[in-house]
């Protein structure tokens, strides 16, 4: 038998910068990293259902943005790691910066009026895209990538530990797992971090706009928020 690094399946040979440590084509002939890639259905299948519901509660167009973000990032992270294709790669990376950028200007926007844009911190936002996804095609450096998702990441956290601490509880269900897969465990982690991000950044927002929302576990155990805006008088 081939080492795993040299085995090959359906997508030819790995053209990526990054193979991660699972053994390619170990399960299927059309998967190169078979766990890596059913993983991300975390990061698929329940935001969209979360942009589902925000058109039908009419919540404003940023979050449905976040879902739908999070639902590409999935996407991408799943070609990527069923193909190993550079292109692929590409797929995965740089929409985590894009998303990454929408979470930033929803945690930022948390306490403005209903329905209002902030362009300089929306044009420094698409500047800062533009800027990471032109030198990682020129550099094609995974530490690149990295360090900007993390200052990214770092961001958020601030925002977040600012937000708890001068107003807001944060309530986090526990959450229990067991994997083998080191980096499928980063997928069902980086999924699960950014989906509760997006709920607490929108049970922040509709808490500012005067509703009532209301955190509902869909058979005990999955987070939605659920809200009625306040009956006028």
């Amino acid at each position: 038998m081939a080492p795993a690094a040299d085995r090959e399946g359906y997508w030819g040979p790995t053209t990526s910068t990054l193979d991660w440590c699972e053994e390619n084509y170990s399960v299927t002939w059309y998967i190169a990293e078979f766990w890596n890639t059913v993983s991300n259905l975390i990061m698929i299948i329940p935001p969209m259902f979360g942009a589902i519901q925000s058109v039908r509660d009419g919540l404003e167009k940023r979050y449905i943005a976040s879902y739908l973000a999070l639902t590409v990032v999935g996407m991408g992270s799943w070609c990527f790691h069923m193909t190993l294709k550079y292109e692929m790669q590409l797929l995965d990376e740089l929409p985590m910066i894009y998303s990454c950028c929408i979470f930033v200007y929803c945690m930022f926007e948390c306490f403005k009026i209903k329905n209002s844009v902030n362009y300089h911190l929306l044009f420094t936002l698409v500047l800062f895209s533009l800027i990471v996804t032109t030198v990682y095609l020129k550099v094609k450096e995974p530490i690149f990538h990295q360090v900007m998702y993390g200052m990214l990441v770092f961001t958020l956290v601030l925002r977040s530990i600012y937000i708890v601490t001068w107003n807001f509880r944060k309530k986090v269900p526990p959450i229990i797992g067991i994997t083998t897969q080191f980096h499928a465990w980063w997928h069902i982690l980086t999924g699960l971090g950014s989906y509760l991000h997006i709920l607490f950044s929108l049970y922040t927002r509709t808490l500012y706009l005067r509703y009532r929302p209301k955190v509902k576990f869909i058979f005990g155990i999955w987070p939605v928020i659920l809200f009625e805006p306040l009956r006028k008088h």
